[in-house]
């Protein structure tokens, strides 16, 4: 099923990365739409959520189950390539540096979380411009909110989790309020979307 009115402006402009922000309520979000993505995905998917701290094994095997694209934590200054799935280590802000890299930082917390949804989207806008998808889903704080608008003021296409959807939706709807312009999308065309993207 494709999403109409979209499908040709995706072709043209030729997407270089997705980038997906989530807290509470977004992780069965994440799992049901890499189990939705085919293998040939194209395109490298990066994952910022929020995730105790201390707690560093069973996220990438738990989204790995589902996933039919490598899920991946990425060490400092790794490649992003396409068709893998990179999810921020717990604890550690993930910003994407320009030439394709990662950067891994453990500086102090932005709005108290580390690591920060605002961070990596601000980052990735930065680097990828008009070519970034950035997509918030359901979340108890307001992190992501200006990083998906200056995703928007790059150029990129933004996506923003129905609230009626959301577990918990303080983060969907922070980032409405700030930027009203942003595609408000349930889950089921998010994923339609993505599936299509070429």
């Amino acid at each position: 099923m494709k999403v109409k009115g979209f499908m040709a402006k995706t072709e043209n402009i030729g997407y270089k990365a997705v980038i997906i922000g989530g807290s509470a309520g977004s992780f069965q979000v994440v799992t049901n739409i890499l189990q939705s993505l085919p293998a040939d995905f194209p395109l490298p998917l990066l994952l910022c959520l929020h995730r105790l701290k201390h707690v560093r094994s069973g996220f990438v095997e738990a989204l790995s189950l589902k996933s039919k694209l490598p899920v991946i934590e990425p060490f400092d200054k790794d490649a992003i390539k396409p068709g893998k799935v990179y999810l921020a280590p717990a604890n550690y802000h993930m910003y994407i540096e320009l030439g394709n890299r990662f950067a891994l930082s453990t500086e102090e917390t932005v709005n108290h979380s580390r690591p920060s949804i605002d961070l990596s989207f601000i980052t990735a806008a930065h680097a990828f411009q008009n070519k970034l998808i950035g997509i918030i889903l359901s979340g108890a704080n307001k992190d992501g909110a200006y990083g998906l608008k200056v995703i928007a003021e790059m150029g990129g296409f933004t996506i923003v989790q129905d609230p009626n959807q959301c577990e918990m939706p303080t983060m969907t709807d922070a980032a409405i309020n700030l930027f009203p312009k942003h595609n408000v999308w349930t889950i089921e065309k998010i994923t339609n979307f993505l599936i299509n993207l070429k």
